[in-house]
């Protein structure tokens, strides 16, 4: 299957997509969207915009609309409601297929999309056709070089010739990672990275996404997360949801508060921060 056998359903728009116009600086986008799926609310008038160079936290319980919201902003989803502007371009009024190599993602999804006897090499690669499969697509020594490059990067370039069946979760993590970016996106989107791992895998790959947020030429980046101390370092907003709504949005400091995450997760928490690296427990 590769990842651009679908389009999403045509919905609904609060304004014609063809008449809505985004924020000149936002690299997305959401003027009061919702999602709904029979009698269920997915998400709840939603808005919410993010600009060039800012790192996103979405963090919030199960079932608080995280992964449709990333979805969405992949171009796998349209809103019942609302506007959507990713990089410029509506939603409804733009070719997804066009707009999907500017935005690289990691999910859980599309990590049970790729064949468990793919090469390494290959799984990244094959994210600059749009598949996940390689088959008759030809691909140059600069793609190759990208490919391995974005690997040693995410500091699995040893792994280039393994399955990646073979994988463990965390080392799937960070190949999954390392294709996300060999498009060169312009927006990236890493539903749950951490999801899974254990301890080392984690801090691990919070070190990685650190470095990557400190990248002046990085793209802007989205991370959803359950837990506040998969946040790494560098990483400059936060939006918390409940039930399909936002609880609240803006600076990572003013949000990640006890306040707004004890309303999040309906629990009365304590929250520190340490050098950039926050904690959690119940009171």
């Amino acid at each position: 299957m590769t990842e651009s056998a679908s389009a999403p359903t045509r919905a609904a728009h609060t304004v014609p997509a063809r008449d809505y116009v985004a924020a000149e600086d936002a690299v997305l986008e959401y003027s009061h969207v919702t999602v709904r799926r029979g009698t269920k609310t997915l998400l709840d008038d939603v808005s919410w915009t993010v600009r060039e160079g800012e790192r996103w936290i979405i963090m919030g319980p199960n079932g608080a609309g995280k992964s449709t919201l990333v979805n969405i902003a992949a171009t796998r989803l349209y809103p019942t409601e609302g506007n959507v502007a990713i990089l410029n371009e509506v939603l409804g009024a733009v070719n997804v297929f066009d707009l999907r190599p500017l935005i690289g993602l990691s999910s859980s999804l599309l990590a049970d999309q790729v064949p468990f006897q793919e090469t390494v090499l290959d799984a990244v690669v094959t994210a600059g056709w749009g598949v996940t499969g390689r088959w008759n697509e030809e691909y140059d020594s600069m793609d190759l070089d990208r490919a391995l490059n974005l690997l040693r990067r995410w500091g699995v370039s040893g792994l280039a010739e393994r399955r990646y069946g073979s994988l463990s979760s965390g080392e799937r993590k960070r190949v999954l990672a390392a294709r996300a970016m060999m498009t060169d996106p312009e927006l990236l989107l890493l539903d749950e990275p951490a999801a899974g791992l254990d301890l080392a895998g984690r801090e691990t790959l919070i070190r990685s996404l650190a470095q990557l947020a400190a990248d002046e030429v990085a793209p802007t980046q989205i991370l959803v997360t359950h837990h506040v101390e998969e946040v790494p370092p560098g990483f400059t907003h936060a939006l918390l949801m409940r039930d399909g709504a936002v609880v609240a949005a803006g600076p990572l400091g003013e949000t990640l508060t006890e306040e707004h995450l004890s309303e999040a997760f309906r629990l009365p928490l304590k929250v520190t921060e340490q050098d950039g690296r926050y904690t959690a427990v119940a009171r």
